[in-house]
């Protein structure tokens, strides 16, 4: 037993020395073959060598190429409240000439302040620290002109143009630059630095000639991204961003047009370019959930730019628009047009500024403007467009549709802004209670007599106030609201005024299906023919 417990121990380490030994030559056999690896000859190899560059022919690159010198970044500082309060303060104080035609900036603007920032934040309230935004512009005149938005200079107390040419340095600001001057109403502003040498200028192009579908470039500094440039194609022309108002609308002079280029604050100011290398707008505002684009921006156009630009840098720097002194309504129902002989084209006048031109050249609320000096008038914004661009102390010649019968009138021109200075809105009291009312069923509205004093102040000599609208109703459908004063229902075939209930009544009960109605509406606010009328209508199911 002794002798195979010995011949056992002597086997098992026989063993284990076997083991040990072929670890160790595995180790060395495999060091062995990573030192082959490592040591591949590359000497075949051949080194790679970077072509001469090759420059790829394309409108694009060409374009940026000629229209980017001319493209600026605007930076602006807003001193903290305590300082910059007081300059506002004396900028506020009456004008000892006695001029109090002043434009400020409208509800429009506080709408290009929430898309890109605005200066401050909106909100002077915290205005305690020193703030910097950025937005773009383009060069017009070699001499230092910038054409920008409003909105990128607008409450900023320091103003700064970095060039194309200028070194990219943080710390550097740029070229001062001083305010020309501005419209609020078309978000458009006019800057200006001193320039020892010619800058590049940009070439500007007609936006008539602009079409949907056609390529555009955007440039600018979207994100603080300078030297940016995005392309899409026009998606859209003559686009309002804003909701009209009952008289064509509280900014009528933006028409703007739409791209799918990518505009992205910062981009404000920068030029809209199209395959001709020529600037067709101004990039102005995006449609945004986010803050970012998601597809629709809006340029406005280049003609418009151009006419506001050369009254800016007149020696008046302010621009003058013409006015008629009358209020419409911003857009009809299709069977208004056909009860009041218009159904292709006109301006139906809602009330005449008491001693305006309009007034004294015989216009009269009612009227529908079909041309202005024999060319034909489509709708309110081709009357306004028209009327504003022309020069104050003119006169123009109206075709007006009175009765069915045409006639020409010739009417002045004044300035829009002292016309309209003095005229506002009065709040009334409220309707009285709703009573029922014959026209229910088949208008769908419950009316009461107006009140002999609120027919007063609004200079009517009657009518019924819709006291309810039943969802759904006719009337629901052609937008009449409560508290509206209807003041005569008119057809194709009659136009009869609403004196009181026994008239409303007597009206409504002769109507029948498939009449075009046309309702004169007055609002419970306003005074005299100030207010204006309104005209709603549709065809009676």
């Amino acid at each position: 037993m002794t002798r195979i417990r010995e011949n056992r121990l002597t086997a098992t380490f026989a063993l284990l020395t076997v083991l040990s030994a072929g670890i160790l030559a595995g180790s060395v056999l495999t060091r062995s073959v990573s030192g082959k690896e490592q040591q591949v000859d590359s000497s075949d190899a051949r080194p790679l060598t970077i072509p001469s560059p090759v420059t790829m022919s394309n409108e694009f690159s060409k374009i940026t190429k000629a229209v980017g010198p001319a493209v600026v970044n605007i930076n602006t500082i807003t001193l903290p409240k305590q300082a910059a309060q007081a300059r506002r303060n004396r900028r506020q104080q009456p004008n000892p000439g006695g001029d109090d035609d002043q434009q400020t900036p409208g509800d429009m603007q506080d709408f290009f302040n929430r898309f890109f920032g605005g200066q401050g934040g909106g909100d002077d309230g915290a205005s305690n620290f020193e703030r910097e935004a950025l937005g773009s512009g383009f060069i017009v005149d070699s001499r230092g002109y910038i054409i920008t938005n409003n909105h990128v200079i607008d409450k900023a107390d320091k103003i700064y143009v970095k060039l194309d040419s200028d070194p990219d340095n943080p710390l550097d600001h740029g070229h001062p630059a001083r305010v020309i001057g501005t419209d609020p109403e078309t978000d458009i502003a006019v800057i200006k630095i001193d320039a020892s040498q010619p800058l590049p200028t940009v070439k500007l192009g007609n936006s008539d000639g602009a079409q949907v579908g056609d390529w555009v470039l955007a440039i600018g500094s979207p994100f603080s991204l300078s030297e940016t440039v995005t392309a899409g194609i026009v998606s859209a022309k003559n686009r309002s961003i804003d909701e009209p108002g009952p008289n064509g609308g509280t900014n009528q002079f933006q028409k703007f047009i739409q791209t799918d280029a990518a505009i992205n604050p910062g981009n404000s100011g920068g030029p809209l370019v199209d395959m001709a290398g020529q600037v067709i707008g101004m990039n102005t505002a995006i449609y945004t959930q986010s803050m970012g684009s998601q597809g629709v921006g809006f340029a406005m156009p280049s003609n418009i730019i151009a006419n506001v630009y050369n009254m800016l840098i007149s020696p008046e720097h302010k621009v003058i628009r013409g006015s008629i002194g009358i209020t419409f309504q911003g857009s009809e129902q299709a069977a208004v047009g056909r009860v009041y002989g218009f159904a292709n084209g006109g301006v139906h006048v809602s009330s005449v500024t008491p001693d305006g031109p309009a007034s004294k050249g015989g216009v009269k609320a009612g009227d529908v403007i079909v041309s202005i000096d024999g060319k034909p008038v489509k709708n309110g914004d081709q009357l306004v467009a028209d009327i504003s661009s022309r020069k104050v102390g003119s006169t123009v010649q109206l075709g007006v549709l009175r009765d069915d019968k045409q006639q020409t009138l010739s009417v002045g021109i004044a300035d829009l802004a002292k016309l309209f200075a003095n005229l506002g809105k009065e709040q009334d009291d409220t309707a009285p209670p709703a009573e029922s009312d014959a026209g229910e069923g088949k208008l769908g509205i419950t009316v009461t007599p107006v009140p002999g004093t609120l027919a007063s102040k609004l200079g009517i000599k009657g009518g019924v106030i819709i006291t309810n609208v039943r969802p759904g109703s006719f009337a629901d459908e052609i937008n009449l609201a409560k508290g509206a004063i209807i003041t005569e229902i008119d057809t194709a075939s009659s136009k009869r005024p609403v004196t009181d209930q026994a008239a409303y009544q007597s009206i409504v009960s002769g109507l029948k299906s498939g009449d075009d109605v046309a309702f004169i509406v007055r609002a419970t606010s306003g005074t005299g023919a100030a207010a204006g009328p309104t005209y709603f209508g549709g065809t009676l199911p």
